[in-house]
């Protein structure tokens, strides 16, 4: 006779998962001690929202479903964030919640919320399991769908009866391979015939051109098409950004300086662009032709309505598109003279001796090697380190434009420092950002981690402070205290160190990754730099976008 939950561990098993993240409850106690007995690792956080985003990261790094635990109610609940995260960022994971028991009920309705319900518009599947027979097929399908394209969350509901109910043991189903189609001939023929008649082509990578299944064939693409590239913010890294075909990031949908090719193209070919992303750049009546190639179909939007399509297998699908157009490309690069300034503009600035963006870009892209991993949380600083920051490999620069949550930065980072221990990773968060999953400190330093957390602090929600003064009203609301963030670090066992002087910062940051351990950076910001740069500058461009 077996257990429910010792069927759940030694599915979960078979599907190759050796962690799992969260909170357990009274609900999933069977489950635990499921765990205990198996070889997979439980790692407990403190919050439930940190679990589903190390979960979703997981999964986002491995191309496997992360996994996450929590028990009934508000524990589930508090998961949502962490779905929807998930979901809109295409990252693969599965979250395990507990229940009430479901044959009898000698509690009532203490705790019990529809949590399956709540789930189903943030998840690709969500499912209670009635019986312990099901789980073996339960489980194999969730894994199924979590990692198919399009990749996200799926949710499984655990009651406590289900986990404890003994019955004859159940065959556990084999994974197999998940193959993705190719593209057809003609749609590949179709897309080479609009490429070699462009005048002025280029290229945009986009958010699911990260997969780690796609890379190495994006990169050999480039080489052999030599179009000039560009990314989206989740696209930063598919192609190493060192290349002489770089031509930018478009961090903002329009105006950017990486927009000045974007202007001139009259025909974008997006590799993995994902329209759930902030838009790249704005289709319109005298704009490009677009070329979309993914995994699935361009979802038609009033800003992205392609003309032509190349789905499947992106890696497959751009081998063969390459080998149409090798050598045939007559106008292949020439949009790239823009390329030596475009770069400049951006990189302007990048070593005053002042707190800027920019500083804190070009200090920290020196001390990071080409494999070191940096984990943004959402603010103000994304934007320019999606601008200014050069990425060289795929998934060094780890943010979100999808969802763009708060409270993500921390957890993602420490989900890299565990599956790459031998690297150099660092989480990047604003003081509002790091404060919204801050005491996953403790568990960072509980277990042993090499992490560098910078804290960026400027006593506000910095982001929509800028929009309200954009936007001209009153500055109102945004502001706040924080507490010593030094003492902060210390208090949970990491060090902390605060920099006041910027010729100190690059130094700070070497001694604090050659230590080791959790180490805690903070910083002051001037956000000067927003008004004079992301306004200013780019409202001075627009006459000059009229004329093109």
């Amino acid at each position: 006779m077996t257990k429910g939950s010792d069927l759940l561990v030694a599915a979960l098993e078979n599907e190759g998962v050796d962690r799992i993240f969260g909170i357990p409850g009274e609900e999933n106690l069977d489950v635990v001690e499921s765990i205990r007995k198996s070889s997979i690792e439980l790692v407990l956080t403190r919050h439930e929202q940190a679990a589903a985003f190390m979960a979703a990261t997981y999964g986002r790094l491995t191309g496997k479903p992360g996994v996450c635990l929590t028990t009934l109610g508000p524990g589930a609940l508090n998961l949502s964030t962490g779905a929807a995260y998930a979901l809109l960022g295409a990252m693969p994971m599965v979250m395990i919640t507990g229940q009430k028991g479901i044959l009898s009920s000698r509690q009532a309705r203490f705790q019990v919320v529809d949590v399956v319900a709540s789930m189903k518009p943030l998840t690709k599947l969500a499912r209670q399991i009635v019986s312990p027979q099901m789980i073996p097929t339960t489980v194999r399908e969730a894994f199924r769908i979590a990692q198919e394209e399009r990749p996200g969350p799926v949710h499984l509901e655990l009651p406590e009866d289900i986990a404890a109910e003994e019955f004859q043991e159940v065959a556990l189903i084999a994974p197999h391979q998940l193959e993705l189609p190719t593209a057809s001939n003609a749609a590949l023929d179709r897309a080479a015939a609009l490429i070699a008649a462009a005048k002025r082509p280029l290229l945009m990578f986009g958010a699911a051109a990260s997969r780690p299944r796609s890379t190495s064939d994006i990169a050999q693409f480039v080489i052999r098409t030599r179009i000039p590239f560009f990314t989206t913010q989740m696209g930063k890294g598919t192609v190493p950004g060192g290349t002489e075909l770089y031509m930018g990031t478009a961090a903002l949908s329009e105006r950017d300086y990486v927009h000045e090719a974007i202007e001139q193209a009259d025909l974008i070919i997006t590799i993995g662009h994902d329209t759930i992303e902030k838009p790249p750049f704005i289709m319109g009546k005298g704009g490009p032709k677009v070329v979309h190639v993914g995994y699935q179909p361009a979802t038609v939007e009033q800003v992205y309505f392609p003309q032509s399509e190349v789905i499947g297998d992106i890696g497959p699908s751009l081998k063969a598109l390459a080998d149409r157009l090798e050598g045939k490309l007559p106008n292949a690069q020439a949009l790239l003279h823009l390329r030596e300034r475009i770069l400049d503009r951006i990189a302007a600035r990048a070593t005053e001796d002042r707190f800027t963006p920019q500083r804190l870009v070009n200090d920290i892209r020196e001390v990071m090697p080409h494999d070191g991993i940096l984990a943004l949380d959402n603010g103000m600083y994304k934007i320019w380190f999606a601008r200014n920051y050069r990425t060289r490999m795929a998934n060094t620069l780890l943010l979100d434009n999808a969802l763009a949550t708060m409270g993500a930065g921390l957890p993602s980072a420490m989900v890299a420092s565990m599956l790459y221990p031998e690297r150099r990773v660092m989480a990047i968060c604003g003081d509002g950002g790091f404060m919204m999953n801050s005491q996953e400190l403790e568990t960072a330093v509980r277990l042993k981690l090499n992490l560098v957390v910078l804290v960026i602090e400027d006593n506000a929600y910095g982001m929509i402070r800028w929009k309200q003064a954009v936007d001209e009203f009153p500055d109102f609301g945004m502001t706040f205290g924080n507490p010593d963030f030094v003492k902060y670090a210390e208090s949970y066992g990491a060090k902390g160190t605060r920099v006041d002087d910027i010729s100190r910062f690059k130094q700070v940051l070497e001694d604090a990754f050659s230590a080791g351990g959790v180490h805690l950076v903070n910083v002051p910001v001037d956000y000067s730099e927003n008004e004079r740069v992301l306004v200013k500058e780019l409202r001075e461009r627009l006459p000059a976008i009229l004329e093109v």
